[in-house]
């Protein structure tokens, strides 16, 4: 119906802004086909959406091949082992292969959920790191997932398992009002009352950790570390300092 339509045009505009190289211009190609089967009021209603809107997309980090996503998620569909090369974040490479199970994406990157089959273990790799060696195969039988929620197990995964210093901070606001403020690749919020959440969170350092949740303009209390606790002392005696008398 002419609601859909608009969506569909809407998000062909938008989709640039996924992390997906080259899809603004297939986006623009699909549109353009689009709109020339488009009744004319339509075309007009589109057309004025387009002229008067000003786009604010965050330019992601690391854009994904199409290519290698629909390979991925090929091999998802198909239950059919994948073999890949890795990159990890200090630009050594490994050769893996993986039982794949789900793709996953934030605003900023796609993450691949999948059985390790030589570490026999459940691993998360950022597609824009993944280099596929096929042949694939062979088809194997799907395990049970690592958790129910995979959104869930990514974010911890991305924004607190893989670094060494790792926090539980009590924020002093609803958890719907944090859920503003942190991204699913930023920490885990976990309910605790109505006027205070629980957010896990990791960083590369203590000074990091710091910086990370005072930007986040709310109000805190560390429940663990104790180092942390400490490091907090320390930045606000030196904070005091520099504001002299």
């Amino acid at each position: 119906d002419d609601d859909e339509a608009v969506a569909v045009a809407v998000g062909l505009r938008t989709a640039a802004g996924n992390g997906i190289e080259g899809i603004g211009e297939s986006s623009v190609r699909a549109l353009a086909k689009l709109e020339q089967v488009l009744p004319h009021r339509l075309r007009r209603r589109i057309g004025a959406l387009n002229a008067y809107t000003v786009p604010m997309l965050r330019t992601p980090q690391a854009q994904v091949d199409p290519s290698v996503l629909t390979e991925l998620a090929n091999a998802c569909r198909d239950s059919e082992r994948l073999r890949f090369e890795y990159r990890d974040h200090n630009g050594e490479v490994s050769r893996r292969t993986v039982e794949p199970h789900r793709l996953a994406c934030t605003e900023r990157r796609w993450y691949l959920v999948a059985w390790d089959v030589d570490r026999a273990d459940w691993r998360t790799f950022r597609v824009d790191r993944v280099t596929p060696k096929p042949p694939h195969g062979p088809r194997f039988a799907p395990r049970t997932p690592p958790a129910e929620d995979l959104a869930a197990y990514v974010s911890k995964g991305v924004s607190t398992a893989a670094y060494s210093t790792k926090a539980v901070i009590r924020l002093r606001v609803p958890l719907g009002t944090a859920a503003g403020a942190v991204s699913p690749s930023a920490g885990v919020l976990e309910a605790e009352g109505p006027d205070s959440c629980l957010l896990r969170t990791g960083a590369g350092s203590l000074d990091v950790m710091v910086v990370h949740v005072v930007l986040l303009g709310i109000d805190f209390e560390v429940v663990e570390p104790a180092e942390l606790t400490d490091h907090v002392r320390t930045v606000r005696d030196r904070l005091t300092r520099a504001l002299g008398d």
